[in-house]
């Protein structure tokens, strides 16, 4: 491949990419789901002069717990920050904060160009076939439903995808030249960065750093090697903390703790509700009291929502056909770093985090390896059709067939996104209708102080008012925390928040403290159905 053609190549895969998630980011009005309006929320505030701060609070085990919430004692920041940039000179609206997500989801399918342009220089296939597997391996990556859905979303999905995607071409380089790897190399003063970048990003940056220990290690430890294996281990290591101290630093003075603390605790949770645990937050003790089977269980359900739900079924066929193909396309040295990423991701949400990871945990992970599944996927299909084509005595190059069908598949099921963005207008609207009838009730949203809500981090951002996650607790714990932040109106949006709002409904110890409210009659029906099953409550006995 010529200097010329990779330029034209990347560049129009780029370009491309970035029409149409352009096209994509337009019909989405609202920040859904909730972890984007939090970053959205986030960006909005900071360039507004409020700081680094959220009008939600969703998480209750990491003070202080006061309004404005300090952000991002879980979370990281930098999907926030690069939000931001485009708000500063476009405006705080939604589609502002989209731009960078945009502009980095579009660089996706040209990592992924580059990624199977060197497995077909590895396995040494001729020019047309290298050049149909690698273009394929982009344009597939550019019109992949969750691809392209999470680079119009501004969280952290796709800033990982493309830092960790960065990172696992520079390993493969380096690995491959690592007796003559300078200390000041670029390549390796640039994978620091991106450890550094990846450790604002999602706490997966750890198995990051490992997959380039493991790829280090596989190196023959000659006796010149040993030294020199350290110094490929190290330097990046220490250009990666030199990143990330300055935010620790910021933690430790605003929560009190360098480490996003109910990170950990999420590996106890029983219930996905427990990150609202207000009164009863996970503990060991009530984690392994569930016994050995449901703790097998919760594994088997994590393993079946992160292999299933997040990897093949949104994928598919291309998940499945990559899946099928990898015992072959593994065998690649260019795809190594991102196999072993993909396994530790895969295996450390699955066996550690199995009932968060049915919330999101793997989801926002598994970026990479939708494009390692991808690259195997059209690496599978390109030797089926070489054998074919020997069995039938096939003439003329037919290795297009294959990203043709991936192609062709992939648009077919990103067509549902439409349907994502009449989603995304049904939740901004219902918040603009219940902030009417909030009003029409008596309880004007901006006298009643903050609210208790099921979806918090929506409700701040569609209604404008702080507001707290609501518990899966009993009505005590709820009552506790209406006191504690003099909070005098709960809204409940779906009829499936753990034990609420049938708790009320079925009466009992302070249930009573909860008095519906009537809300006026939507003034029409699109206006009714948006609203759902909506209910509000007056908090009393406070």
């Amino acid at each position: 491949m010529t200097r010329r053609e990779a330029w034209l190549s990347a560049g129009g895969l780029f370009a491309l990419a970035l029409v149409i998630r352009a096209m994509v980011a337009s019909t989405i009005p609202f920040p859904t789901p909730e972890d984007t309006a939090y970053y959205y929320g986030v960006a909005r505030n900071l360039v507004e002069g409020r700081g680094l701060v959220s009008d939600a609070i969703w998480s209750y085990q990491t003070p202080p717990l006061v309004f404005p919430r300090p952000a991002f004692e879980v979370w990281l920041p930098l999907p926030a920050f690069l939000a931001a940039i485009p708000m500063l000179v476009l405006g705080t609206g939604f589609h502002a904060a989209q731009v960078s997500t945009v502009i980095l989801g579009s660089l996706v399918p040209v990592l992924a160009w580059r990624l199977a342009a060197d497995v077909a220089e590895e396995r040494e296939l001729p020019a047309g076939r290298a050049r149909t597997l690698a273009v394929g391996a982009g344009l597939t990556a550019a019109v992949l439903l969750p691809l392209l859905l999470f680079g119009v979303l501004p969280d952290s999905t796709t800033p990982f995808t493309v830092i960790a995607l960065a990172a696992c071409l520079l390993m493969t380089r380096l690995a491959a030249n690592s007796v003559g790897i300078r200390p000041m190399d670029p390549r390796l003063l640039g994978l620091g960065v991106l450890f550094g970048l990846a450790a604002l990003t999602r706490n997966e940056f750890a198995w990051l750093g490992l997959a380039w220990v493991a790829i280090i290690w596989r190196i023959n430890p000659g006796t010149k090697m040993r030294s020199q294996r350290l110094r490929l281990v190290v330097i990046p290591a220490v250009i990666g903390a030199a990143i990330l101290t300055p935010w620790l630093v910021r933690d430790w003075a605003t929560f009190g703790n360098p480490l996003p603390g109910q990170a950990a605790a999420n590996a106890l949770s029983v219930s996905g509700f427990d990150i609202f645990a207000y009164e009863q937050p996970p503990t060991l003790a009530r984690y392994l009291a569930q016994g050995p089977a449901w703790l097998a269980e919760v594994r088997l359900d994590g393993l079946s929502h992160n292999l299933l739900s997040v990897l093949l079924i949104p994928s598919f066929p291309v998940g499945v056909l990559g899946l099928v193909s990898l015992p072959w396309s593994g065998r690649d040295k260019a795809l190594w770093p991102l196999l072993i990423l993909g396994a530790l991701t895969f295996g450390a949400t699955t066996l550690l985090f199995p009932v968060s990871t049915t919330w999101g945990t793997f989801l926002h992970a598994a970026g990479p390896l939708h494009v390692l599944l991808i690259v195997s996927c059209l690496v599978g299909l390109d030797l089926f059709i070489a054998r074919v084509g020997r069995w039938r005595g096939w003439t003329r190059p037919v290795a297009w067939l294959a990203p043709t069908l991936t192609v062709a598949v992939a648009i077919l099921f990103s067509v549902t996104i439409v349907g994502y963005g009449n989603q995304a207008r049904t939740v901004a609207l219902r918040y603009e209708v219940l902030r009417n009838e909030l009003a029409a009730a008596g309880l004007p949203p901006d006298r009643i102080g903050p609210v208790i809500a099921d979806f918090p981090i929506w409700y701040a951002e569609g209604v404008g008012q702080e507001a707290l996650a609501l518990p899966d607790e009993p009505p005590s714990s709820v009552l506790g925390l209406a006191r504690r932040f003099g909070a005098s109106v709960l809204v409940i949006s779906k009829t499936d928040h753990g034990r609420w709002p049938a708790v009320i409904d079925q009466g009992g110890p302070d249930a009573t403290c909860f008095q519906e409210v009537a809300l006026p009659p939507p003034a029409n029906e699109t206006d009714a159905d948006a609203l759902g099953d909506t209910r509000v409550f007056r908090i009393g006995c406070r």
